[in-house]
């Protein structure tokens, strides 16, 4: 049986809550665990057969004990965002997974991180900058250590149904949006077709428009 450990859950319905909702509707038979920081949104997502543990990531033992639940087997899916401490608990997670024995994971950041630093506008760098250099850094963590893992950087996310137009792109530089719901398709056939390939993609639906 297949087994996510999924970080960065929100009851915002953000890509953490929709790759978790995918595994339930297309893969009953995975085992998914989540951490959460809300106890109230933690029982409804138990109450849909997914184990949900409450508190943060930088947890050290916390994250550690879960990475030892989820097994050698298990794949990490860390969808965290915010700018303040998301180094920290990316690093946390990937330092705790490795001692567990855990060998692959699923890192999502954002379009302008690592090397397509430069692709961001000046307007872009001011506004939001920090946040992605602290996902870079996380990158470079995640690349520098021994799993096998995935790099996805999304454009800007959006609310919406899977279109299944969404596409990864391999040192090319691109701009545009993508659907959570289309991103967690994207993450969950990566997982399920093993397409884990020690790579950084950025992720956009080239059909969506700023109007979309």
């Amino acid at each position: 049986m297949k087994t996510l450990l999924i970080f960065g859950v929100s009851p915002k319905h953000g890509t953490g809550y929709q790759v978790s909702q995918l595994v339930k509707q297309r893969y009953d038979k995975w085992r998914c665990i989540a951490l959460v920081r809300d106890a109230a949104f933690a029982e409804q997502l138990s109450q849909q057969g997914i184990e949900t543990y409450v508190g943060d990531a930088t947890d050290v033992e916390l994250v550690s004990d879960l990475c030892q639940k989820a097994g050698t087997d298990s794949t990490i899916v860390s969808t965290l965002g915010g700018e303040t401490g998301n180094y920290i608990a990316q690093r946390v997670i990937i330092d705790c997974a490795q001692q567990a024995g855990i060998k692959q994971m699923v890192l999502v950041t954002s379009l302008g991180c690592g090397d397509s630093w430069s692709t961001l506008s000046s307007r872009a760098k001011q506004a939001f900058g920090n946040a992605v250099r602290e996902k870079s850094l996380a990158e470079v963590w995640l690349q520098t250590s021994a799993l096998n893992f995935l790099i996805l950087r999304p454009g800007g996310l959006r609310d919406g149904e899977i279109t299944g137009l969404g596409q990864c792109y391999f040192q090319q530089e691109v701009h545009g949006f993508v659907y959570r719901k289309e991103l967690a398709r994207i993450i969950i056939d990566k997982i399920a077709n093993q397409q884990l390939d020690n790579c950084a993609y950025s992720v956009v639906d080239p059909t969506l428009t700023v109007s979309s």
